[in-house]
């Protein structure tokens, strides 16, 4: 990771509020024109002039960035191709199937729908590294990009874009259109841009859905529903007797799995399923998952047992891939639900790693509430504090609160008896603390203490 502190773009592109700076029109078009610039002179501009792909998701702010960020790209004589409303790992296969200079997605994933943002993949398919974002930052932020008379682009509609990514996700496990026959599954895609993809997806492969919030309305995208709202698939389930739940965020490069009796697993769960399931296979390349500092060290002893081990990167998916590109490893993820298949995806991916899980459960003619049991958790928990801004921890009086609640635990690492995880989230005015220990009851007041002497120095 780059020393140097990024302005705009946080773990995942740039978020914010929509048509508040940055994601304002006038930023957005400088920000295209940037960015087509930085491209064109890595790729070069001889020959034929490259395209971009763009896609969104179902935020009624998506057609005014898109509009935007098209114009800044154009005006550097890149043509743009649309392709519409589309889960954010589609525009990472459409960019290094068709050849583009560089893919565009406009999403604020999770967030609500007042909130976008826009983040990058590369023609590799692959997200922006840190110093690549520095560099379209730094042009933005000094205002270098000139006017010229040079060429200008065009935009047009990606024909056929969702059915090329739908044949793609069903080629990941095989094709077979009844991969999945007699099972049924709850499949809430949290009126984002996975609302017609996923249930294609799973019918396709022979499943029977019952689709839930799959409607739409640019203002409802992770409105009580995706799975930022484990409840709601819990009860989708259970009042559809389903065999499964799957559950989308807005853009759907996550997702939630929940158990026939109606209890949701979490990221760790399920990338303790897909693990040890690769280890059997003899699929997962060196036995090794990558994961995050915030998985629990339950993953750790679940991977072990099986005759694999688990690495740790930072937070965020961006950094579990540059762990699993560095050294090779084909399988990482996070407790939020992004998992990287990279077999089958550059990025993380939703609906990939629900057929990838998906296959693993059939195959085992076991329910999922079995399966969750190869991994027991240790008792963690966690407090997120509303913040009006982001000083250094080291800074804050709280960091005495901090350091006292690691001494009682005996250490903060995973070889102790328990740990404690302080960070501000990438995304959002958010600090999130993570307390881990044996003792249930005890980490949870040892949270709020920690939570309660933050919210009182930089709470919102």
């Amino acid at each position: 990771m780059s020393e140097t502190k990024r302005q705009f773009f946080g773990t995942d592109g740039i978020r914010a509020r929509a048509n508040v700076h940055p994601l304002t029109p006038n930023f957005v078009v400088r920000l295209g024109r940037a960015v087509a610039e930085v491209f064109l002179e890595r790729r070069g501009t001889t020959g034929e002039w490259p395209t971009v792909v763009i896609g969104k998701d179902t935020r009624q702010s998506g057609d005014m960035l898109e509009s935007a960020i098209s114009a800044g790209i154009t005006s550097r004589g890149l043509d743009v191709r649309s392709a519409g409303v589309i889960p954010t790992p589609a525009i990472a296969l459409l960019v290094r199937e068709s050849g583009a200079a560089f893919g565009v997605v406009i999403s604020a994933s999770h967030n609500p729908f007042e909130d976008n943002g826009i983040k990058f993949f590369g023609p590799d398919g692959y997200k922006l590294d840190d110093e690549l974002e520095l560099e379209i930052e730094r042009r933005v932020l000094a205002d270098e990009v000139q006017e010229t008379s040079g060429p200008v682009g065009r935009c047009s509609v990606f024909e056929n874009a969702a059915e090329r990514y739908i044949a793609s996700v069903r080629d990941s496990v095989g094709g077979d259109g009844k991969l999945f026959n007699g099972l049924s599954i709850a499949l809430d895609s949290a009126n984002g841009a996975a609302f017609q993809t996923s249930e294609a997806i799973l019918h396709s492969l022979g499943a029977t859905v019952k689709a839930f919030h799959n409607r739409p309305s640019g203002i409802n995208i992770n409105d009580d529903c995706g799975c930022t709202h484990p409840g709601v698939i819990e009860q989708l389930v259970r009042e559809t007797g389903a065999d499964v739940g799957v559950s989308h965020d807005g853009d759907a490069d996550r997702v939630l799995l929940c158990d026939e009796t109606g209890s949701a697993l979490d990221g760790d769960e399920m990338m303790a399923l897909a693990a040890t399931a690769m280890i059997e296979e003899g699929t997962l390349k060196d036995n090794t998952l990558v994961a995050t500092i915030m998985s629990n060290a339950g993953l750790d002893e679940a991977v072990r047992k099986a005759g694999g081990k688990v690495v740790r990167a930072g937070v965020g998916d961006r950094y579990v891939m540059e762990v699993m590109r560095e050294h090779g490893y084909n399988l990482g993820g996070e407790q939020s639900g992004h998992f990287i298949f990279l077999d089958h995806s550059t990025t993380g991916d939703g609906i990939v790693s629900a057929v990838q899980l998906l296959k693993f459960v059939k195959a085992s003619g076991q329910p999922l509430s079995e399966l969750r049991k190869r991994m027991t958790k240790l008792p963690q928990t966690q407090r997120h504090v509303r913040v009006t801004h982001k000083p250094a921890l080291s800074e804050l009086s709280a960091s005495a609160v901090i350091q006292k609640v690691e001494k009682d635990l005996g250490g903060s690492g995973l070889g102790g008896s328990g740990r404690v995880l302080v960070r501000y989230s990438g995304t959002e005015a958010l600090l999130r603390v993570l307390v881990e220990g044996r003792d249930a009851s005890a980490i949870e007041s040892q949270a709020d203490e920690i939570a309660k002497a933050i919210a009182d120095e930089i709470g919102a």
